[in-house]
């Protein structure tokens, strides 16, 4: 699994991440959060308004149980960590 970030620092967004999962096949809109101090990864989901006016939410991608999804976002979690790391953020203020 080949991951590749892009810094956002919009709000509570850190960076969003582009997964290669296998060769050629892409995830994109994968999102690293920092709520509360804590890194949380988000996997991007579809939404839509029903006949009743509720927004209704389902996941793109699907586990076989919640330990492979956690270990996923794990994965995902520590890569990012490495690679912020690497590339430490640069904040710039105009006056």
């Amino acid at each position: 699994m080949k991951i590749k970030f892009r810094d956002v620092s919009s709000g509570i967004v850190e960076a969003r991440a582009v997964i290669e999962i296998d060769a050629g096949l892409f995830l994109n809109e994968v999102t690293v959060l920092k709520k509360d101090g804590e890194i949380i990864v988000e996997l991007p989901q579809k939404s839509f308004r029903g006949k009743d006016d509720r927004m209704h939410y389902l996941n793109i991608l699907t586990f076989e149980n919640e330990n492979r999804e956690t270990i996923w976002k794990m994965e995902i979690k520590e890569t990012y960590l490495k690679w912020r790391k690497a590339n430490k953020k640069v904040l710039i203020y105009e006056s």
